[in-house]
């Protein structure tokens, strides 16, 4: 059955960029640990839903579109350019029927909320995020975008994974 899951790397103080959305906190730490663990949830996915910062800042910063033609999502009120070969949907408004879509799309796999914090947070306020992947890197910023900015308490998550990733740690939460 598809999952819409948020998965995502964060400090330990719970930020996903810091105040310029810039990610050199994350990427001093390569990819070697994480490179297999990241192919196989990759592997697993169907269909992405971002915002325009975090699309805006792939592009920017990716070095061309890392998705491939996988069904994408970019939440945003503006028009963007879309990278040939890429299949990018843009959408506003209501997120339940982007989830929908999102879903039929994954064909059966998972659908990615890549970021950044407030798109997840509005599919967990709609009731649409099933699961929360979170590696805690081992560093601290004392400001940034926050992992999940919420406006109510979330429910209790259930832990149901904790991984090793060299000094990091990936949590699994399930959400309901």
């Amino acid at each position: 059955m598809t999952k819409i899951q948020y998965y995502v790397a964060s400090t330990l103080d719970g930020f996903i960029a810091d105040e310029h959305d810039g990610l050199e906190w994350l990427l001093q730490f390569g990819m070697d640990d994480f490179e297999g663990h990241y192919e196989r949830f990759f592997a697993e996915v169907g269909a992405l839903v971002l915002g325009a910062t975090t699309y805006e800042w792939v592009l920017r910063e990716g070095g061309g579109w890392p998705y491939g033609s996988v069904p994408t999502w970019v939440l945003t009120h503006r028009e963007l350019e879309s990278p040939d070969g890429a299949d990018i949907r843009f959408a506003s408004g209501d997120i339940a029927p982007i989830a929908d879509a999102a879903v039929a799309a994954a064909a059966g796999r998972n659908v990615w909320v890549v970021g950044g914090g407030p798109v997840a947070a509005q599919f967990l306020a709609a009731g649409r995020l099933d699961e929360l992947l979170v590696t805690y890197m081992p560093v601290a910023l004392g400001r940034g975008r926050p992992l999940l900015p919420v406006r109510a308490v979330t429910p209790p998550l259930e832990l149901t994974g904790v991984t090793r990733l060299g000094d990091a740690v990936e949590h699994v939460y399930r959400i309901g």
